[in-house]
């Protein structure tokens, strides 16, 4: 209905004849007092009374009044025929408000409620409503700020071709391995005062960050400075877009994988995977700038000394007890060698692990997730302080990554060191070399995705499942019907593992299958339920996990017999070698991030 329909002849848009009372919290329609209109209703009224009120006063615009009343009630509104013209009179005791094009009415169009009193909002009410419109401006002005914001951080990012030494990337529905790398570069302001100003920034700390699959744990594991591995060739993306082979070397430290020779992170994260059998998914690369900022960004991490430390070389000067450190004193915290255990990289290895530990603690807590100014702080510290691979060069990217790393309690972060024994070259104790027996446990744990805290009452109730399958009677190995494929194993792999199954085993009734139509990680052994016991016989042969025996359905071989499909995946070492996967982790010297530890 418009202005004319309701017998207002000004120009008058009828949205602006409904006004926001403060008072009340409610809208009201306010009208031109013009002596052939009517009265009108003040503040909202009943659909009755309003029209009560409009019959008596005789009005010519019963239908203004009807529209009121129905709006306000949350009637239906009806067209009335207009009645006589008369002249209109206010009710008693009111006065007409003047028309009001601007927001906020005096409170005197309050006065003379009949039978009523002003109704009162609480101040929390009428904040809600007076700040209803404001919070919808800043929610349409903050897209465009939003999007400003996200292209600031994205410039902040600074990024180095993976060359191809990652998977290409993390997936949210599987595992994943994170390559953190602190460098000793000392660009940045004051951090030339440390020594060594023309460090290239080696791979001075570094840990591989091990997430599961269901993300109910992770293993951080510290690979020391001064441990002997073998750097292998790294193709390398130089700076002019183009590629050189930075040439591999034999026992050395493995420091010199990043800086030495020109290596960049990528040949660090080749260095790993050579070590550990594990390929990181992404990298990112910290230098001394990033422990300073972020630790400022939080407002501090809390430390504990178990003793007073004053060490000049890291300038730290800490008492016995807890502290709450940021910026240079958190450097100089993850920085001090000398002072605590035996003075070696592997006692501050400890340390730092212990910092860690407090810093995912605070980035966690509700301290920091609740500060929208903490966390502003920190996207910009982590953005600028971090070099991360190619494959994780945008903020959307970094916050996916972030969102799954936010799904981890502390309590089931493991923090663990390479198992390492002194290097029996050397008659001065300088460099490590893996423990040859409990090393390659822990890396065949991460890389079968075996928790190192407890493990939840649902995972082994999984776990007791999978290993039942083993469980049962086992046909006599010349009743194991079975095909061989090789899939992603060493060529050649189905051909030697038959002629193993045939000559040394006695399973005669196998054949050499060619290739997988698909590669697999792990090796696998599919069979119908009626070949149980064939499965459990062929499982105990090869040293097979309950994991790797997979209940499905039979093929039919090359005399139209069923038969079992035995797939060799990447983890194929070779026949007659054990592929039964650790179900435990080993017991190795760990901590977990839930707990405040003090430096010794």
């Amino acid at each position: 209905m418009d202005a004319q329909g309701r017998g207002r002849a000004e120009d008058i848009d009828p949205a602006d004849q409904w006004v926001l009372n403060p008072n009340t919290g409610e809208y009201e329609l306010r009208l031109t007092p013009s002596a052939p209109q009517s009265s009108v209703p003040g503040p909202r009224r009943s659909a009755s009374r309003a029209g009560a009120a409009s019959r008596a006063a005789g009005s010519p615009a019963q239908g203004a009044a009807g529209v009121a009343a129905a709006g306000g009630a949350g009637g239906t509104v009806r067209n009335r025929s207009a009645a006589p013209e008369r002249e209109a009179r206010p009710a008693p005791g009111r006065e007409v408000p003047p028309q009001r094009r601007r927001r906020g009415v005096p409170e005197e169009t309050q006065a003379g409620r009949r039978g009523r009193r002003p109704v009162k909002k609480s101040k929390a009410k009428k904040a809600v409503l007076w700040t209803g419109g404001i919070m919808a401006f800043v929610l349409v002005a903050g897209a465009t700020g939003a999007y400003l914001y996200i292209e600031h951080l994205n410039d902040n990012i600074q990024s180095v071709s993976d060359d191809g030494a990652s998977t290409g990337g993390f997936s949210k529905d599987k595992a994943i391995n994170i390559l953190l790398i602190g460098t000793d570069k000392r660009t940045g302001a004051g951090n030339g005062s440390y020594g060594d100003t023309g460090s290239a920034g080696h791979a001075d700390t570094t840990i591989l960050l091990h997430v599961s699959k269901d993300r109910s744990n992770a293993t951080a594991l510290s690979i020391p400075r001064d441990l002997i591995v073998d750097v292998p060739d790294c193709p390398t993306t130089q700076e002019d877009g183009s590629q050189k082979v930075i040439s591999g070397e034999t026992d050395v430290r493995f420091n010199t994988s990043l800086g030495q020779e020109g290596r960049t992170p990528s040949c660090t994260a080749r260095t790993v995977t050579e070590l550990t059998g594990i390929k990181p998914d992404n990298f990112m690369v910290a230098d001394f700038n990033a422990v300073k900022t972020l630790t400022t960004a939080v407002g501090g991490v809390e430390v504990c000394l178990a003793k007073d430390i004053k060490d000049p070389d890291s300038k730290l000067d800490l008492p016995k007890g807890a502290h709450v450190i940021e910026g240079e004193q958190a450097l100089a915290f993850v920085r001090t060698r000398h002072a605590v255990g035996t003075g070696g990289d592997l006692s501050r290895i400890t340390l730092q692990q212990q910092f860690l530990s407090a810093l995912m603690r605070k980035l966690k807590s509700n301290d920091t997730l609740t500060s929208p100014t903490k966390m502003i702080k920190l996207a910009e510290a982590g953005t600028k302080a971090l070099t991360v691979d190619s494959q994780l060069d945008t903020i959307d990217k970094l916050k996916d990554l972030g969102l799954e790393l936010g799904k981890l309690n502390t309590k089931n972060l493991t923090f663990t060191t390479v198992p390492v024994i002194d290097n029996p070259t050397e008659k001065v104790r300088a460099t490590v070399v893996p423990n040859p027996t409990t090393a390659p446990q822990v890396f065949q744990a991460i890389q079968n995705d075996v928790s190192f805290t407890a493990v939840k009452q649902q995972k082994k109730k999984e776990a007791a499942a999978v290993a039942a399958r083993l469980k049962g009677t086992k046909a006599d190995a010349s009743e194991v019907r079975v095909q061989v494929f090789n899939g992603g194993a060493p060529a050649g792999s189905a051909q030697e593992t038959l002629s193993w199954l045939q000559t040394e085993e006695n399973v005669t009734k196998s054949e050499n299958a060619g290739n997988a139509p698909a590669t697999l990680a792990k090796t696998t052994l599919e069979y119908a339920p009626d070949q149980a016991d064939q499965a459990r016989r062929l499982a105990a042969i090869m040293g097979l996990s309950g994991a790797a025996l997979k209940p499905g359905k039979s093929v039919t071989n090359s005399q139209g017999l069923p038969t079992m499909t035995l797939t060799l995946g990447k983890d194929f070492k070779g026949a007659g070698v054990s592929l039964t996967a650790p179900t435990k982790a080993p017991d190795v010297e760990k901590s977990t991030a839930d707990k405040v530890e003090c430096a010794k």
